[in-house]
C-alpha cells in the first residue's frame, strides 16, 4: 500500500473482530517501529505484546471503562514504554534541554506512528490509549521502575468502517516565515 493511501485510511477503531493476529504481523510492526528515528540513536521504546487471554482480561481491567469497551474483543494490547533519563540526557546524566525525558516520549510517539502506520498497511487496525492504570499494569508486566509507560495500543481487525474527522487545514496551523 502507498503511503499516502496508509495516512489517508488509518483511523483509530473502537470495534474489533474476535479474530487472531499472527505473530508475523506483530513483528513487523514493530520492526516498523524500530526504524523510528530517536535521540542520538538511544532507541529508548519498549514493547510489551499482551496476547493471551487471562494477561489480556487482567490489563484491560486496567483501563477505565470506556476503553475496556473501546478494545473488549481486540486480541492484541501492545504496551509502549520508554526508558526513563536516556533520550534528552548526557552520558554523564544531566539533561540536554528543558524538555528532559520529554525527548524519550517524543521518541516513542515516533516509533508509535510507525506502528500503527504499518499496522495498517498489513490490514490491523490500532487504537492508542493514554488513560490507563500505569502502576496497575508495571505489576502485571513486571515492567521496570526504570521504564514509564507511554500508551497501551489495542491491535486487531476492525469491525467498524467510521469515516475520517475533520482535519484543520496547513493554514490553519502552519505560519511560513
Amino acid at each position: 500500500m502507498e503511503l499516502q493511501k496508509v495516512l489517508e485510511s488509518r483511523r483509530s477503531i473502537r470495534k474489533y473482530l474476535k479474530k487472531p493476529v499472527e505473530k508475523k504481523d506483530l513483528e513487523k510492526i514493530i520492526e516498523a517501529a524500530i526504524l523510528a528515528p530517536s535521540w542520538k540513536n538511544s532507541q529508548v521504546t519498549r514493547y510489551y505484546v499482551v496476547q493471551s487471554d487471562d494477561m489480556l482480561q487482567q490489563v484491560k481491567q486496567c483501563l477505565p471503562e470506556f476503553n475496556q469497551n473501546n478494545v473488549k474483543d481486540a486480541p492484541i494490547l501492545i504496551i509502549s514504554t520508554i526508558i526513563l533519563n536516556r533520550s534528552g540526557y548526557e552520558r554523564n546524566g544531566e539533561a540536554c534541554n528543558e524538555l528532559e525525558n520529554g525527548w524519550g516520549y517524543y521518541d516513542c510517539g515516533l516509533h508509535n506512528m510507525n506502528l500503527i502506520l504499518k499496522a495498517t498497511e498489513l490490514g490491523l487496525s490500532t487504537l492508542i490509549m493514554g488513560i490507563r492504570d500505569a502502576k496497575k499494569i508495571s505489576e502485571l508486566l513486571n515492567i521496570p521502575v526504570s521504564e514509564s509507560i507511554v500508551s497501551v495500543i489495542g491491535v486487531g481487525y476492525q469491525d467498524i468502517e467510521p469515516s475520517m474527522p475533520k482535519r484543520k487545514t496547513v493554514e490553519e496551523i502552519t505560519k511560513f516565515y
